[in-house]
């Protein structure tokens, strides 16, 4: 791998000389002033590790059981909606990688990529991110395929009551498939290498989604189609359903409330992921690390919560561990690799996270992960 690549962010900046500029903002951008985005990162920077050095803890153990599955190390893919549009079969490629790194790939409802695709690139670690939607009969179809194709894990994104609108979206005029203005063009004739792979690849698409978009509607007809089938609140009775509904493992992703947390548990959820949706839908969302204290104390000992949103490197990670997390999501950061390096870039950034985080735990003086907690300095 290019030594250039050292980094997550050395990642963020080739992704950045790779992609046009409306999947670059599309990708990096928040909600708006995006402050919410650098509380992310602020959130994770507060969080200090006491270190004992006179003690023996030269071979850390990272690997963590969720779920039913043993993973390499606690982190895993986040989901990514138009993960196509920042690089040709990004979910694919991610999904490939997290099977051979052993780390659960989680594959949107609103990817460029369908169910069945991805299952079979990512295997029995992949687990499949559900936006509720409206018609339920539209649900249920999507979930039996999900089943059908052997995803163990359900993950149910509550957090998009309504659709929002981000300035640097609003003002690219970002769409899928992407419009072909003007400023589009000259933007894709500046990365050739990204106009030529979806060249081979084709135009980008919400795959999983397609086949309920009536076939004669027009571009703008399928945005708009697309956006009302979940343009809506998760209700407690539609989480029971979801419940009743899929036999296997559910997640409730997108909580920060004590409130939301309960009614969770009461809905028989078997993870939640405290999320603010990486600082793009409320600008005055909290950090994820700041509620979850309060999330713990409500949902008990055993309950596994999942943090994301922010993390950048095997320390961050060993960080949320140490606040109380179960696991954590990366989705920029991998995302990030692929689109400027592939899938070795994305497989090259999950072996240095697991090597940064067992660096982490040696320096702390920790050989467990559950271990990390008693060295968070208040």
């Amino acid at each position: 791998m290019d030594r250039r690549f050292s980094s997550i962010a050395a990642f963020e900046k080739g992704a950045k000389r790779r992609i046009p500029r409306f999947a670059a903002d599309y990708l990096f951008g928040g909600i708006g002033a995006e402050s919410c985005v650098l509380r992310n990162r602020e959130g994770f920077n507060r969080v200090l590790l006491r270190s004992e050095h006179l003690c023996s803890a030269d071979h850390p153990v990272c690997h963590t059981n969720l779920l039913g599955h043993r993973y390499d190390a606690p982190f895993g893919v986040a989901p990514i909606g138009l993960g196509g549009l920042i690089w040709p079969r990004a979910a694919e490629l991610m999904a490939t990688a997290a099977k051979n790194h052993n780390l659960p790939f989680l594959l949107s409802t609103f990817a460029t990529t369908d169910i069945e695709t991805a299952r079979a690139a990512g295997g029995d670690s992949t687990w499949f991110q559900l936006y509720p939607m409206i018609d339920t009969d539209m649900e249920d179809a999507v979930l039996e395929r999900a089943e059908k194709s052997g995803y163990e894990v359900l993950v149910v994104t509550v957090d998009i009551p309504t659709i929002t609108r981000r300035e640097r979206d609003a003002r690219n005029g970002l769409s899928v498939p992407p419009r072909f203005e003007l400023s589009t063009l000259l933007q894709i004739m500046a990365r050739p290498g990204w106009a030529l792979q979806t060249l081979v690849d084709g135009i980008p698409r919400f795959e999983t989604m397609m086949p309920y978009v009536p076939k004669e509607f027009s571009n703008e007809e399928q945005i708009k189609f697309l956006a009302g089938a979940i343009n809506a609140h998760v209700t407690p009775e539609k989480l029971a359903r979801l419940r009743s509904r899929w036999k296997g493992w559910l997640v409730i992703k997108g909580v920060l409330d004590t409130a939301d947390a309960r009614l969770c548990v009461d809905s028989g959820a078997d993870a939640i992921v405290v999320s603010n949706h990486g600082g793009r839908q409320l600008d005055a969302a909290p950090h994820a690390l700041d509620m979850l204290p309060m999330i713990r104390e409500v949902v008990g000992p055993d309950l596994p919560l999942i943090v994301d949103g922010g993390i950048r490197s095997g320390l961050d990670v060993a960080r949320a561990i140490a606040c109380g997390a179960d696991f954590t999501l990366l989705g920029r950061a991998f995302i990030c690799a692929t689109a400027a390096a592939g899938q070795a870039g994305c497989e090259h950034a999950m072996a240095f996270l697991k090597e940064e985080l067992r660096h982490s735990m040696v320096q702390v003086g920790c050989e467990q992960l559950s271990d990390l907690s008693a060295h968070l300095l208040d």
